[in-house]
């Protein structure tokens, strides 16, 4: 059994859709998809935020080969990281939402505390 949810792609391309959707999320701030890929997107999230907590260069450096944009990595370690230092984890919260219309999936809605 693997610790991680599939969601019927190949690695390559789940890493990739998990890397936008993380940074998407800290972009806007709150996502809607499906419950499965809300919960692995929680996973890698609150990852980035704990980097974001320590600061330091390389933590800025893992964030950035992880996001893959300046931009949010930069959003990350100056506005979102600093509400979260006495928080010790739970930094995103999901919220089912109902079934998809059109393949009744479960949808979530995964935004930051």
């Amino acid at each position: 059994m693997s610790s991680y949810r599939k969601l019927g792609r190949d690695s390559a391309h789940r890493q990739m859709m998990l890397r936008g959707m993380s940074a998407e999320l800290l972009r806007h701030g709150s996502i809607i998809t499906t419950h499965a890929k809300a919960k692995e997107v929680q996973r890698s999230v609150e990852k980035m935020i704990t980097l974001g907590k320590r600061g330091d260069l390389h933590a800025q450096r893992q964030a950035v080969s992880f996001l893959l944009d300046k931009g949010v990595a930069s959003k990350l370690f100056k506005d979102i990281a600093p509400k979260y230092q006495e928080r010790n984890g739970g930094y995103t919260r999901i919220y089912k939402l109902g079934f998809r219309r059109g393949d009744a999936a479960p949808m979530a809605k995964i935004e930051l505390v």
